[in-house]
């Protein structure tokens, strides 16, 4: 398997983007409508957040699932017994969020929204006959005023050496969602599981754009896009003491959804949260 950064600009983008997606699980953009000036501000921005103390006064609604989840709530991904070394924060445009933050991080969740639609419709676009008979819905249309679209702001914290044995920073997971929209994060660390036990690094060049796909695409389409398994490993030596944020854009459908004959996006998202042990 190897990941390669299509160009957002070229004439063929949307047939080798969903080439890879079906191959891979993942699809790589560059040139894409991202400002990477944007990217970079919201990074630095949120990693004072953090560092202070006010990121306590955030803290997560256990109903609503908005707000700051400190390490100590941490996911422990399925399979695992090991919480991931992580802290982040949930923001829906009708959540919580530090207002000296709020105006940047809505624009950002706005933008990277419709380019995810866009994204979508290629990938309906390029499914075949077959499995785009199977959506219930135009792909696109399965998010349309969705209040479900969740974007997380992570930060993997610098590691001390005094880390539980065998825990990392975001143990071997699959994503819940349709697509994860993901821009490099500041440091690299992500990796896809290709054939076999290898795990191969994703392109971390930052401007490049990591889009993949979750287990609500792969159910609606009948296996044909598949949720590939990744994770964030620790790193070594001296970037240990390094802090890593990463922003992803989960895109949820409406609850009222139906993904297959058995799973509506609300039954679904549901079984999975229970797994995760987050609610």
């Amino acid at each position: 398997m190897k990941l390669e950064a299509v160009d957002y600009t070229a004439e063929n983008a949307d047939k080798l983007f969903v080439e890879s997606l079906h191959k891979t699980g993942f699809g790589v953009l560059k040139n894409h409508p991202i400002q990477q000036s944007s990217v970079l501000s919201i990074y630095n921005n949120w990693q004072t957040f953090f560092d202070s103390e006010d990121k306590e006064q955030y803290l997560y609604d256990k109903e609503t699932q908005d707000g700051f989840f400190p390490t100590r709530v941490s996911e422990t991904a399925k399979g695992f017994k090991k919480r991931d070394i992580k802290e982040y924060f949930h923001y829906y445009p009708w959540g919580k969020c530090p207002p000296q933050l709020k105006q940047e991080i809505a624009a950002y969740y706005q933008a990277a929204t419709e380019l995810a639609a866009e994204l979508l419709d290629w990938v309906e676009k390029h499914s075949p006959p077959e499995v785009a008979a199977l959506y219930s819905q135009p792909l696109s249309k399965m998010i349309t005023e969705s209040q479900q679209i969740l974007l997380r702001i992570l930060h993997y914290p610098p590691l001390t050496g005094s880390e539980e044995v065998d825990a990392i920073r975001a143990a071997a997971h699959e994503d819940i969602n349709l697509i994860t929209i993901l821009p490099a994060a500041n440091e690299p660390g992500l990796q896809v599981k290709g054939t076999g036990d290898d795990w191969i690094d994703v392109p971390s060049d930052f401007g490049n754009l990591i889009i993949n796909i979750g287990d609500m695409l792969q159910e609606a389409s009948g296996g044909y896009f598949p949720s590939t398994t990744h994770r964030v490993v620790n790193p070594d030596g001296a970037d240990m003491s390094k802090s890593r944020i990463s922003l992803p854009l989960f895109l949820h459908p409406r609850p009222d959804v139906v993904l297959s004959e058995r799973h509506t996006a609300d039954s679904y998202l549901k079984e999975r949260l229970r797994e995760l042990g987050v609610i």
